[in-house]
């Protein structure tokens, strides 16, 4: 069993274990670069453990919860098909490509 720290021979993409990718850049420029943030522009690749679906999530619809260790460092997010909660650990670089993509994060302190 992986603990998802790492190990990878693919630096674009989080460990497979995950289900948490950055999605690849749109090529296309529609889009007039008005008062949009290039934040806004990233999508990230994500899978619900509960009815198995595929979907690209923005920044905003993610949120990013870092602790103390790995075990309690996580991301958060709610199926786009199925309503359900998914919580899911985040990794060293997962908390990269999430906190560089814009995607709310807090810090979580213990006493």
């Amino acid at each position: 069993m992986s603990d998802g720290t790492g190990g990878g021979t693919a630096p674009a993409e989080c460990p497979p274990q995950t289900g948490l990718r950055a999605a690849p850049e749109p090529e296309s420029t529609e889009a007039p670069a008005s008062e949009e943030s290039p934040q806004s522009a990233v999508l990230f690749r994500a899978n619900c453990p509960h009815c198995r679906s595929s979907f690209e999530l923005d920044a905003a619809a993610l949120r990013l919860a870092v602790g103390g260790s790995s075990r309690t460092t996580f991301y958060s997010f709610t199926c786009p098909s199925c309503d359900e909660a998914v919580r899911k650990p985040a990794g060293e670089r997962i908390v990269e490509l999430l906190t560089g993509g814009g995607v709310p994060t807090m810090r979580l302190t213990g006493r």
